[in-house]
């Protein structure tokens, strides 16, 4: 059927196709009119030339694209599972503890860690008192070799030990001090008592036996204090013991050294007759007033050390003059005489500080026995 408005030449139509309806809609466009019509078309669309289209338009159906399925993932098998890292999970790192790589500074640190904890350790053991004895020997090797000889410094480095492993370091401290101050009074005027023949042999450097006469003593109360003779009671008698012996060498060699160097008179104990000096047994006032001031110090290091008391320091220092005087009296009297030619310096010396020890511990029992 054909609208008669329309030329039969050309008819066209333009087409609507909307997505969600599934029937079109035709609607006329500006076609070419016939010569024989004079009318324009009208544009009421009062006909509407419709086409049967649908067979043709099944065609033009919007079907949408289907997603495509996602592929199922594969079960992971036993073979296949990959080991869990680190590196795959880097928040996991937080709760893991990574190994520490040695590298150079951590084997020095750890070195040095390992040897403070070995001389800190308390109480003190054969190791930290070897480990501590080479360590300071080491170090005060050009001081050492001013004082001792070889062999001097042998004997040394063995009473530095036993001394460390008995009382621990602040023992060793007031054996050092000793040393110290020993060495330092032996080197006043050292020139001038060699030109006047009373200076120590080596000029001053002193040997194994000079060493293991000034420390028997001391090596004595050390070993038992080591197998705890007596227990916990007689301790502190022994460390009494350890430090008077110290006290009372150190103010033999002081008042000895000093009064060589400055004394004006010097006396011999027994007759109190006036002898050159240098002679066994004599006495000065300035030697005497500088060992009762070696004992002093000494004893003050050891209270301040924690060795001793304050009491006890007390005790130390009469202690070691009371074994002076003794001293001297052996030496004016006994010393390079005949049948006593075996009584040498060393031998005196041990003597000596043996008095000063037993005497202080003897003391300290009596004002206690006193006091209770």
């Amino acid at each position: 059927m054909q609208c008669p408005q329309y030329s039969q030449h050309q008819t066209h139509t333009s087409l609507f196709l909307f997505p969600k309806s599934s029937s079109p809609f035709i609607f006329p466009s500006r076609s070419r009119l016939s010569p024989h019509t004079k009318k324009k078309p009208n544009m009421a669309y009062s006909t509407l030339h419709t086409i049967a289209l649908s067979s043709s338009l099944s065609s033009f159906h919007f079907h949408p694209k289907p997603k495509p399925k996602p592929k199922p993932k594969p079960k992971p098998s036993l073979s296949s599972t990959k080991p869990f890292s680190l590196r795959s999970h880097p928040h996991k790192m937080q709760h893991q503890q990574v190994p520490r790589v040695s590298t150079g500074s951590n084997v020095v640190q750890d070195a040095v860690g390992g040897a403070m904890a070995l001389i800190q350790s308390s109480p003190a053991t054969w190791q930290s008192a070897l480990f501590s004895n080479l360590l300071i020997f080491l170090v005060g090797s050009p001081l050492l070799v001013t004082g001792l000889s070889l062999s001097g410094i042998a004997a040394a480095f063995l009473l530095g030990t036993l001394t460390w492993r008995a009382f621990g370091p602040s023992g060793f401290l007031l054996v050092a001090t000793y040393f110290v101050i020993g060495t330092a009074a032996t080197k006043v005027k050292m020139a001038q008592k060699v030109a006047q023949g009373v200076a120590e042999k080596r000029r001053g450097r002193r040997g194994p036996g000079s060493v293991i006469g000034s420390s028997a003593a001391g090596c004595v109360c050390a070993f038992l204090t080591i197998f705890g003779v007596g227990g916990e009671a007689f301790s502190q008698l022994w460390r009494l013991g350890f430090v008077a012996s110290f006290c009372t060498k150190l103010s033999d060699t002081v008042s000895s050294e000093i009064g060589k160097a400055y004394g004006k008179t010097t006396y011999l104990v027994t007759t109190f007759k006036v002898v050159p000096r240098g002679t066994e047994g004599a006495v000065s006032v300035e030697g005497t007033l500088a060992g009762i001031f070696a004992s002093i110090v000494l004893a003050t290091v050891g209270c301040l050390l924690g060795e001793v008391s304050s009491y006890e320091a007390i005790i130390c220092v009469l202690a070691s003059q009371i074994a002076n005087l003794g001293e001297s009296i052996i030496g004016a009297s006994l010393q390079e005489k005949e049948g006593f030619r075996w009584l040498n310096n060393d031998a005196v010396n041990i003597i000596n500080i043996s008095m000063g020890s037993v005497i202080a511990v003897l003391m300290q029992q009596a004002l206690l026995g006193w006091h209770s």
